[in-house]
């Protein structure tokens, strides 16, 4: 009866002890009750005896069950069969769970361990066999059941991984001394497995992870999983070329799984290890011919040294694995700062950012502008409208750009293909009709709101940066730079237009005055018609007056205080990612200052400057035009814009903030005697008449 019992207590099962599941494989589920019993015809045996076995050869089945999931998880035969026969469907594998079970294999021979002592004990005196038993198991009582229920747990949900982690970690929290050092062994076996994981990462830039458990994963591995539904991934990404390879590593090739992310590992240090991991990768430099590794050697072996105390602590210390991943991360971040700012001259590319998409080249611009302004005054052709502004482009670089600027071959012009219906141009916009109740004005507006964009609006720049600098030049940061570029030059554009209007005009009466002055007759002729034209010319000059404010303010007020600011971070700061922050902050003060964030200042400004335009063409057409109606809603229209926006910008909400520091100074060259102020209150309060522009004989 002893060596049945002992025998019973290590998983085995006799006459005396039964199972009632017969037969176990290995791919037999674990048990939710306890199969083992005391035989039902055994007579001999005391009731208080009977029920104190059976509950003592719980454990036996405890240790059994256990076993078995050992057994399992360490079992590594499946990879031999899955090498034989590639078809065969094979087992999920998960180290997470092997380490798990190196733990309870360790739990397990201390158990055994404690029946080898009891069987020795009851050899070598006289003693109690129960009583012993039960003795020497009792401590036993309070830690199987647990690791047990732990098991069903993690074969029911299937967990593995980080998900594993986080279920021992909680675990850990328990008021039973010694179940609480078991679940820390448990963990400690976990972490091991995540620190390799974090060493390879950290230290080489490999993620080590066949199983997809570590809570840094590669994005093709979603895509793969979303294969079937989009089948045109793979052929996407072997189409890939090095260098997007390597831009696609950087910003989407890596991220963080959340499933996997343990609770008590805070987001922030998640990303500084995946961000420490992604800057160490050594492939994008030998792309680039770099020559040396991003982290030397004596700094790899400073982070080993860190990572492998952490490995040896008995329990996991959330402080000290905190403060090891911020080292790391200031390493990595100093040494990418070397490369990128020093090495790859970060600051001539922000300066040719600044000359090209913020429009500081404004000689260029110019030049520009006027080689393509009788080109724009045609509707784009989309076949070959890119083609057609190459030639201005050029010509602009030749007369301005000198041969010292390397970084305007990095520039490129282009003309995006047109995605929605535009009017070519704004002479293009329906005549408005006359009517006693100023429905033509309604027409007016409403033509002008469906016309979203200019025809050339869409003019774009592209920017060629090459590794390691589009790890700091991203899309959306060179979205943001486009989208201020297209604002800033519908905006020059608008400036000179009105300009060249004047010239023209001016260039027209300077032209006719000798031809007249010895004609009387034409000579008043031409004096009052000067008169009369009088309030166009004025209407004129409060456009180019609030535009040119306007200009001045974003390149001055908004652009250069930034930049300086900009400057001095980087002349302070010896950190990558604080520069990646800093340099996010210019681009959002340039947007928000700007009001490219503000719809309803934002779309007043596009109104503007599309009234300006259309008021230039139409002057300039005017021997074309049958009445001077259209010119008058212009001026109406271009009165209440800019009477609107000065009460939208002078509003507390704007004026008073921190968002747009210099803006009273804009609002004070805007109202330097008082004018917009009354107008504007005159808008919101009095109905008054519409300007009368003359009718051209």
């Amino acid at each position: 009866m002893l060596h049945e019992l002992l025998l019973a207590l290590l998983g085995y099962t006799g006459d005396l002890i039964i199972d009632r599941r017969d037969h176990l494989t290995a791919d037999t589920p674990i048990s939710y009750e306890c199969t083992f019993k005391l035989a039902p015809d055994i007579s001999f045996i005391d009731p208080s005896d009977r029920e104190l076995i059976e509950r003592i050869i719980v454990l036996g089945f405890y240790y059994r069950e256990m076993e078995r999931f050992s057994g399992k998880c360490r079992d590594l035969s499946w990879i031999r069969s899955a090498n034989a026969n590639p078809l065969e469907k094979k087992e999920k594998g998960s180290v997470y769970r092997r380490a798990l079970a190196n733990g309870i294999v360790e739990i397990l021979s201390v158990y055994r361990s404690a029946v080898l002592h009891i069987e020795q004990k009851l050899l070598s005196e006289n003693m109690p066999i129960l009583a012993t038993v039960t003795q020497g198991l009792n401590k036993f009582l309070c830690l199987l059941p647990p690791l047990y229920e732990l098991i069903l747990e993690i074969e029911h949900d299937d967990i593995r991984g980080g998900q594993l982690l986080n279920l021992l970690h909680k675990r850990c929290h328990c008021g039973v001394p010694e179940l609480q050092t078991c679940m820390q062994r448990l963990l400690w076996h976990g972490h091991q497995v995540m620190y390799n994981q974090l060493a390879s990462w950290i230290v080489y830039g490999i993620l080590q992870d066949q199983y997809g458990e570590f809570f840094i994963r590669r994005q093709e591995d979603r895509d793969v999983e979303n294969s079937s539904s989009h089948p045109d991934i793979s052929e996407k990404l072997a189409c890939m070329s090095t260098d997007d390879a390597s831009l696609t590593d950087w910003h989407l090739g890596f991220h963080i799984s959340l499933d996997m992310l343990p609770e008590y590992i805070p987001m922030r240090v998640a990303e500084s290890i995946l961000f420490a991991g992604k800057a160490v990768q050594r492939e994008p430099a030998i792309h680039t011919g770099m020559g040396e590794d991003l982290l030397p050697q004596s700094e790899a072996d400073k982070i080993e040294a860190m990572l492998l105390n952490l490995k040896e602590s008995s329990e996991f210390h959330k402080r000290s694995f905190e403060c090891a991943v911020d080292s790391v991360q200031a390493v990595a971040a100093s040494h990418l700062w070397q490369l990128v700012v020093v090495r790859a001259d970060l600051n001539g590319h922000l300066k040719a950012l600044k000359d090209y998409f913020l429009l500081a080249k404004g000689d260029f611009f110019q030049c520009f502008l006027e080689e393509s302004r009788q080109l724009m005054r045609l509707p784009p052709r989309q076949s070959t409208a890119e083609a057609d502004l190459m030639v201005p482009f050029q010509l602009a670089a030749l007369k301005t750009i000198g041969e010292e600027d390397k970084y305007f071959s990095k520039v490129s012009l282009r003309m995006p293909s047109f995605g929605i219906t535009v009017k070519p141009s704004l002479l293009d916009l329906p005549k408005p009709t006359s009517s006693v109740d100023g429905s033509s004005g309604a027409s007016l507006s409403n033509a002008l709101s469906e016309m979203s964009v200019d025809g050339w609006d869409g003019i774009a720049l592209e920017y060629s940066v090459d590794w390691p600098l589009h790890l700091f030049f991203t899309q959306e940061v060179l979205s943001k730079y486009l989208r201020i570029f297209q604002y800033l030059l519908r905006l020059k554009r608008t400036q000179m237009e009105l300009e060249k209007l004047w010239a023209s005009v001016m260039h027209q009466y300077h032209s006719d005055f000798p031809k007249h002055r010895n004609d009387q007759e034409k000579c008043s002729e031409a004096q009052q018609k000067r008169q009369r034209f009088r309030p166009m010319w004025r209407v004129r000059e409060h456009m180019a007056f609030l535009v040119r404010n306007l200009q001045f303010y974003i390149q001055v007020d908004v652009i250069e205080s930034q930049w300086n600011i900009l400057q001095s971070h980087i002349q302070e700061s010896h950190d990558f990612t604080e520069l990646v922050g800093f340099h996010q902050e210019y681009l959002s003060a340039l947007i928000s200052q700007t009001f490219l964030d503000i719809g309803s200042v934002s779309r007043i400004l596009d109104s503007i400057m599309k009234l300006c335009l259309q008021f230039c063409w139409n002057i300039e057409n005017q021997d074309n035009c049958s009445n001077t109606s259209e010119l008058e809603h212009i001026a109406e229209e271009f009165n209440k814009k800019s009477n609107s926006l000065y009460t939208i910008l002078r509003s507390s909400r704007l004026a008073g903030s921190q968002r747009a520091p210099f803006l009273r100074r804009f609002l004070l060259r805007l109202n330097l005697n008082s004018f917009f102020e009354a107008t504007a209150r005159g808008v919101l309060n009095v109905v008054r008449p519409r300007p009368t522009l003359p009718v051209l004989n």
